[in-house]
């Protein structure tokens, strides 16, 4: 009788992530959204293609050409809308733009614009569709707009304006914020600061005015010159994974409502690099189980590690080369496929990934279209 309890004790403490690895997604086709510069050499705008899971092809759908650099886009919960952060240089006025989306036949229909900070490079949703936030680059700042009922955006509702630099004078003169991002909870607000090297933290109440706080702890300081870029939640809510551009390294953070501790930093760059870097995305595979990152510079690659389970660490799998200037990436939900979008090889490059090593394996199955930018996967099926 005791061993059988023990049995029970220890399957009722690991089922809960046996049964998340081992959940399957059964999805067959995506809608494959991709963000481009507009201004340079070519592309219209967003661009809608059909992903087909059993293939590993895109064929083409659609685009969109009423919207000027989309260079990072979010898509509603509901996947009734999209939200795209209209890019500017520098501390230019930027702003968003909203549409309507039929995933049946991958359409995008303009709702309006709204400008904003300047420089916009991340935009998010929540999931009630109740604040769209964006992290503005140029302008150092994060902007909120409220969504109306028809999915269309109000004018800025909030507005918080980072001040400070850091130790690199050529790239950290003044603050640059990068990445907007909910956590699991939708109850707090991370955000990167690139200038002033800074993940900052806000409490977070969609109905709020104004929804966003400082938390208790306001902000955890990165390492000085690293720049941190963009951020990814491991799927249990565990661990936060922060990729810095200047730095080409990856920090592990423990996570606990609203609370970051540091466990561990990792370079990304092969032993003996000395090219130019900027690390650019960072996704956790949907298992769990793997991080990948990109690298771009002269290094332009995707770096993967498997995660340790108990602590969150990191152990180096591998590395591939991809095209020119990885800037952004995306995993399938079933962790099936990674896609890869090349800005400066005007592609879109597709690897089929080992769910059990995390190893990936490229197919010639790419995709060509001008300086894409920004990935997004809504399931059809």
């Amino acid at each position: 009788m005791k061993k059988l309890l023990l049995i029970l004790l220890i399957v009722s403490q690991v089922a809960p992530e046996l049964c998340f690895a081992q959940k399957k997604v059964t999805t067959k086709t995506y809608d494959l959204l991709v963000g481009t510069y507009t201004s340079r050499n070519g592309s219209k705008g967003i661009y809608v293609y059909r992903f087909d899971m059993e293939t590993g092809k895109g064929t083409y759908l659609s685009e969109i050409d009423d919207v000027d650099n989309p260079s990072y886009l979010v898509v509603s919960a509901d996947s009734k809308f999209v939200y795209a952060a209209n890019e500017t240089p520098g501390n230019r006025p930027g702003g968003v733009s909203a549409f309507k989306f039929d995933v049946k036949t991958g359409k995008l229909d303009s709702l309006n614009k709204q400008l904003g900070g300047g420089g916009p490079a991340y935009i998010a949703v929540d999931k009630a569709r109740k604040n769209v936030l964006v992290a503005n680059y140029g302008g150092g700042n994060l902007t909120v707009y409220p969504v109306n009922k028809d999915g269309s955006l109000g004018p800025v509702s909030q507005k918080i304006q980072d001040e400070g630099s850091s130790i690199n004078k050529a790239r950290q003169q003044g603050p640059h914020v990068h990445t907007a991002m909910l956590s699991p909870d939708e109850k707090y607000l991370f955000y990167t600061d690139l200038g002033t090297d800074k993940i900052n933290i806000y409490n977070y109440k969609a109905s709020a005015n104004p929804p966003l706080t400082p938390a208790a702890t306001p902000f955890v300081s990165a390492i000085a010159g690293n720049g941190p870029r963009h951020l990814a939640f491991s799927p249990n809510g565990k661990f936060l994974y922060n990729i810095q551009e200047m730095g080409s390294a990856i920090t592990a953070y423990k996570y606990d409502d609203g609370k970051i501790t540091a466990i561990q930093t990792v370079s990304m760059l092969a032993e003996g690099f000395t090219g130019q870097v900027g690390a650019a995305d960072i996704h956790v595979s949907p298992d769990g189980m793997f991080v990948y990152g990109t690298n771009r510079g002269s290094a332009n690659e995707i770096v993967a590690y498997s995660i340790n389970q108990k602590t969150g660490e990191l152990t180096f799998v591998e590395r591939n080369k991809v095209g020119r200037a990885p800037r952004n990436f995306i995993i399938d939900p079933s962790g099936a496929y990674l896609l890869v979008a090349n800005q400066d090889s005007n592609s879109i490059l597709i690897y089929k990934r080992d769910i059990a090593t995390g190893k990936l394996t490229l197919t010639d199955n790419k995709i060509d279209v001008a300086k894409p930018v920004c990935l997004k996967l809504v399931a059809v099926d």
